[in-house]
């Protein structure tokens, strides 16, 4: 089984998940998938998802990838009622026209925590 293709970067606080895992393509291409909540989550919603989309920037940088490459995005929230921040926070920060698939659903969470955020993005041909 050739595992060359799949690489990983564990979570740092449970090692038996991954933070970020890349698939490569035989022929190029392929797909990096990404989760990330905010390294501050003392914070209300809006700075929470901020610091939240600074980690999937961290992500991206380091698969040279920039924002444009995300396909699909789910997010999840601890509160539905939370959605105008987190909407103003997203288009603050998603450029214009790139808009990925987005779903927005609520979850109880760690203490906290009130925003996860997953990612989908291509990688290049």
């Amino acid at each position: 089984m050739n595992t060359d293709d799949i690489t990983r970067v564990p979570n740092k606080t449970f090692p038996g998940k991954s933070a970020v895992a890349t698939y490569r393509l035989p022929g190029g291409g392929g797909f990096l998938w990404a989760v990330a909540v905010s390294p501050d989550r003392t914070q209300n919603i809006r700075a929470q998802t901020l610091g939240a989309l600074g980690v999937i920037d961290t992500y991206l940088k380091d698969a040279g990838l920039d924002r444009t490459r995300i396909v699909k995005a789910e997010i999840v929230v601890t509160d539905h009622d939370n959605k105008p921040a987190f909407d103003e926070a997203w288009a603050s920060w998603m450029p214009a026209g790139y808009g990925p698939v987005r779903s927005f659903v609520q979850s109880v969470m760690p203490e906290g925590d009130l925003i996860e955020i997953i990612i989908t993005a291509a990688l290049p041909a």
